[in-house]
């Protein structure tokens, strides 16, 4: 069985939302991609309201993973990291998207349109379902003390 994905932006990030979902709908790893956001450069709904629905999917367990645009990407990842057992943060290089995953069981990717490249954002995308995080591995400790402060 594949990904869910859920993916979204507002305005500033609606042409790399778009690209990127076009990507994970076309790729094998992927069942389905969930939309949560804008549809254009018009729609001037709050990046916020965008965080926030796209990380309510994931801690809801409609979708294992979330790629969420705005601007700089630090919006989308401050938003979605209110929803209690969601792990977001920006990756603009390879290595930070290994290790959202890897070090932090990351579950959802948060990229800036004014930070990086078209193409890069779409290749980071695409490597966000390259890794699997290991329960049994070192870093699961340190997440499970992350997950400590959402309870108290």
């Amino acid at each position: 069985m594949g990904y869910v994905v859920v993916v979204g932006a507002d305005n500033a990030g609606v042409e790399y939302k778009d690209r990127i979902k076009a990507d994970l709908a076309a790729d094998p790893r992927v069942d389905r991609v969930i939309d949560v956001g804008v549809g254009s450069c018009e729609d001037r709904t709050f990046y916020p309201h965008v965080g926030v629905a796209g990380a309510r999917k994931v801690a809801d367990g409609e979708a294992q993973r979330a790629v969420l645009v705005c601007g700089t990407g630090m919006g989308m990842a401050i938003s979605a990291n209110k929803v209690p057992g969601v792990r977001a943060s920006t990756a603009h290089d390879s290595y930070s998207v290994e290790r959202l995953v890897l070090s932090n069981n990351g579950q959802v990717l948060c990229l800036g349109a004014r930070v990086v490249g078209l193409e890069l954002a779409r290749r980071l995308a695409a490597e966000f379902l390259d890794y699997e995080f290991d329960p049994s591995s070192a870093s699961a400790p340190k997440v499970d003390a992350i997950c400590g402060y959402e309870v108290g």
